[in-house]
């Protein structure tokens, strides 16, 4: 048994067919374009976002540049400062050893001095001290000769100025303390 179909049966299918092909097409070219406009947007977020990351960069460094650069300024002037926390330190410790009392201590910024091919450090302080005249003198010798520093400083005395009334005695001391610069 043979089925004969007919012309118009094989057009529906065809058509059919080409129809179905044809909304197949279509859907995936739908879902295409969409993806495109997904990238495209994507795409320009990405850039954005890059340009904006960018700019931070670059500020980003100059800050860094700058910082670096106040760091560089920082670490020059630090040891000059540890070196009147030291010279500072030592001056207490004397106070503390001879029996005065240290209570005012005005150091000044030091400085560098050379002399041939070696180089010093010099502070200038003035200090003010609280004791028996004994102790008083006591302190000034121990200064003056360099008893007591704990690193190879010396100290050479500018002016002292010894009060002694019905409070106490007191002394103003002006001394400049030479360090060895390596």
């Amino acid at each position: 048994m043979k089925i004969k179909i007919d012309k118009k049966v094989w057009l529906i299918v065809g058509i059919a067919v080409f129809v179905i092909a044809l909304v197949f097409l279509v859907r995936l070219y739908s879902q295409q374009v969409n993806e495109q406009e997904q990238l495209r947007t994507s795409l320009t977020s990405r850039q954005t976002l890059l340009r904006k990351l960018t700019t931070d960069k670059e500020t980003l460094e100059d800050q860094l540049e700058q910082a670096e650069s106040l760091l560089s300024t920082s670490q020059a002037e630090f040891p000059e400062s540890v070196e009147s926390i030291e010279y500072g330190e030592d001056l207490f410790e004397i106070a503390h050893d001879h029996n005065v009392e240290l209570t005012d201590l005005e150091p000044t910024v030091p400085t560098n001095i050379k002399a041939g091919a070696v180089t010093y450090s010099v502070g200038s302080f003035a200090v003010k001290v609280n004791g028996s005249i004994e102790d008083i003198i006591d302190f000034i010798d121990a200064i003056k000769t360099g008893d007591g520093f704990d690193l190879p400083w010396s100290a050479e005395l500018e002016s002292v100025n010894i009060e002694a009334g019905s409070g106490g005695t007191s002394a103003t001391i002006t001394l400049d303390i030479y360090a060895y610069k390596r």
